[in-house]
């Protein structure tokens, strides 16, 4: 019998350790922050996963957030463009709560919902913003080096952040970007028709340049052509002076031996006709090759080897 009763003591003992348990302490995941509240007001934020103590309701209450990134789209709207062109445009933004005691008051028992209705608000005002300080051009362009997509994004989640800490809604945007970029089906064809003015006009000054490259490029050559035949003009010009001046120098033997001079000038012109090995059909009669009917005979040599 006495067993039994400390069985029910012990039973008992572990009850009320686990009932105070669950009274004086809570746990913190690693995914959540904690919010504790004394009194219904926010005295307190626990961020690091664990066991915690405190005093039981209604003295202290426990409101547990998801610190996790949150990510949602916003809707496909229309928004007019700088230049007045009417432009489609939604955005994906991922946010987190980044003060849990600031956020809890804001939105009725801290819900993500609320909070996420509210940012959708002001994205959809900031996004309208940021879009009427763009051109068309900023967001639809042929020349993918003119569309500036980085800079709206970075602008339209600068706008919102700013919004997020004049308010203390103690929330930050984690990233932010363009998911879907259109334009409506009666401003699409004047787009195209505007895109294609604008590559005719780069195709018309590419042409425009690639005419003037081509003259610099023939009036280069035509001037080094003719510093070319200046040059080889000057060359034969000295040519034909040397040439003059060694006539000159031959005349002058001419004239002290003519009869010497066209014999050896002959010669020349035989040597150069014989200088290979060449089999010649001529007529004898015809000069130079006379000559050869004034060489000794064989006969000749023989009988004077003198000569």
């Amino acid at each position: 019998m006495k067993n039994k009763n400390l069985l029910t003591i012990l039973i008992a003992l572990v009850l009320v350790v686990i009932f105070a348990l669950l009274l004086f302490s809570f746990q913190v995941r690693q995914s959540e922050v904690v919010v504790v509240s004394t009194f219904l007001k926010p005295t307190d934020t626990i961020t690091n996963a664990g066991f915690n103590l405190k005093w039981p309701w209604p003295i202290q209450s426990i409101n547990r957030f998801d610190q996790r990134v949150q990510n949602f789209e916003d809707k496909y709207s229309q928004n007019l463009t700088h230049d007045s062109t009417m432009l489609q445009m939604s955005v994906y933004v991922g946010w987190r709560i980044s003060d849990a005691k600031a956020f809890f008051p804001k939105f009725p028992g801290g819900s993500t919902l609320a909070a996420q209705a509210q940012l959708e608000e002001m994205l959809r005002s900031t996004k309208a913003a940021v879009i009427g300080k763009h051109n068309l051009s900023d967001f639809v362009n042929s020349d993918p080096t003119q569309l500036k997509f980085n800079d709206i994004e970075q602008e339209i989640q600068t706008g919102v952040s700013a919004l997020l800490a004049t308010n203390n809604y103690g929330m930050s945007i984690e990233f932010l970007g363009i998911k879907k970029l259109g334009l409506p089906a009666d401003v699409t064809q004047a787009v195209f028709e505007r895109m294609k003015a604008e590559r005719t006009k780069l195709i018309s000054e590419a042409q425009f340049n690639g005419e003037a490259d081509a003259a610099k490029i023939k009036s280069a050559a035509e001037r080094r052509a003719a510093d070319t035949l200046a040059n080889a003009s000057a060359v034969a010009t000295r040519i034909e002076g040397e040439g003059v001046a060694e006539a000159a120098k031959t005349l002058s033997v001419f004239q002290e031996n003519p009869v010497l001079a066209i014999y050896l000038a002959r010669l020349e012109a035989l040597k150069s006709a014989a200088n290979q090995k060449t089999t010649l059909i001529l007529d004898e009669r015809t000069p130079p090759f006379d000559l050869f009917r004034s060489l000794p005979s064989a006969s000749d040599v023989n009988a004077n080897p003198s000569k």
